[in-house]
């Protein structure tokens, strides 16, 4: 597998799946009755490319990048169009599985799924007729956010590409459909959600999670998210302690992701639990054991090590959005759980 496909786990870094989708015209007749009044428009939306002014309620909403459609979706809105999954998908439909369960409860049909392994597909976006473009979680470039905006008002991510929290995401988005109350409700609905979930695994209590990816074919590095990336920012968002080695880094950088050399296997001392995608079933923990340099790191020795299926979608719920927490914080939390005990 490659790193590039775990990175962002979003379109532009995954390999394509089939297209199986319906034309999302019937999904979309319905957007009358399911979008906001005019009232409280316009409604100005900040973020890192400028502002963008939506003068009226949309009846129309297209999404691009990771998870972007779930904020409407949870609202009681389906888009026009959204970006096809191509990781963690379970049955290559192009849709996750809480996104499936949220459109039949909805009644609704698969929007159209825009094709993003190559990026944004411009054309496909266009052709939805959108009011308006959610990408508040996304790294939408200045090129990417100019286009977009000649077809509609875009919503850009707030500040550091990829770096979006969940309820920064609900909040932006759900402002932009004129349901700002309604997103308010559900990021409350969601905290319990996550805080029920964390009290049933006393164990993660001031646990030193890192997200990492460790390359087994290539042990001569450590790769691990910083704080600006969603998963270990979620465990943050918690209250849990980041490690010495995530503090440090994330305050030299912007980027979501780094690599150290195994050299500095010292630096991740204080790290309680690594938390990575493979085979849960396979030897990654004896192979990580038996590297004369990985031995030494407290965690790795003692085979701390949670370990989420590779393109599996609980490992794609671990980057928490408004679907995916409640369809699987539980079982994440005892996979992780589960790793705080001794597996040596």
């Amino acid at each position: 597998m490659r790193v590039s496909r775990i990175l962002g786990i979003v379109a532009a870094a995954a390999v394509a799946l089939p297209l199986a989708a319906c034309s999302g015209g019937a999904a979309a007749s319905d957007q009358d009755s399911n979008t906001a009044s005019a009232e409280g428009f316009p409604v100005t939306i900040e973020h890192a490319y400028g502002e963008t002014v939506i003068e009226d309620a949309p009846e129309r909403v297209a999404t691009v990048a990771w998870a972007n459609h779930e904020v409407p979706l949870a609202l009681g809105v389906v888009p026009v169009g959204m970006a096809k999954a191509t990781w963690g998908d379970d049955d290559a439909d192009g849709v996750l599985p809480w996104v499936e369960d949220q459109l039949e409860e909805l009644g609704a049909e698969t929007p159209v799924l825009f094709d993003e392994t190559d990026g944004i597909d411009f054309d496909a976006v266009n052709e939805t007729q959108p009011d308006v473009i959610l990408a508040a979680y996304s790294g939408l470039t200045q090129e990417e956010y100019d286009r977009l905006s000649k077809i509609a008002p875009v919503v850009a991510f707030p500040d550091v590409a990829w770096g979006t929290t969940y309820e920064q995401m609900i909040q932006m988005s759900s402002q932009a459909l004129g349901l700002a109350e309604e997103g308010d409700a559900l990021i409350e609905e969601l905290h319990g959600t996550v805080n029920e979930a964390l009290e049933a695994h006393p164990e993660l209590a001031d646990t030193a999670l890192l997200f990492s990816y460790i390359d087994v074919a290539d042990l001569s590095q450590i790769g691990f998210y910083t704080s600006h990336d969603t998963r270990p920012g979620f465990f943050e968002g918690l209250g849990l302690p980041a490690p010495s080695i995530v503090a440090e880094e994330t305050e030299g950088t912007d980027a979501f992701y780094v690599t150290v050399s195994s050299e500095q296997a010292d630096r991740f001392a204080d790290v309680d639990v690594f938390v990575t995608y493979g085979d849960p079933e396979g030897d990654t923990i004896e192979q990580l054991q038996a590297d004369p340099l990985l031995s030494k790191i407290p965690a790795i020795a003692n085979g701390n090590i949670a370990i989420l299926a590779d393109n599996s979608p609980l490992a794609a719920s671990a980057n928490p959005s408004p679907l995916s927490i409640g369809w699987g914080i539980d079982e994440y939390f005892a996979v992780l759980a589960a790793a705080t005990q001794a597996n040596s």
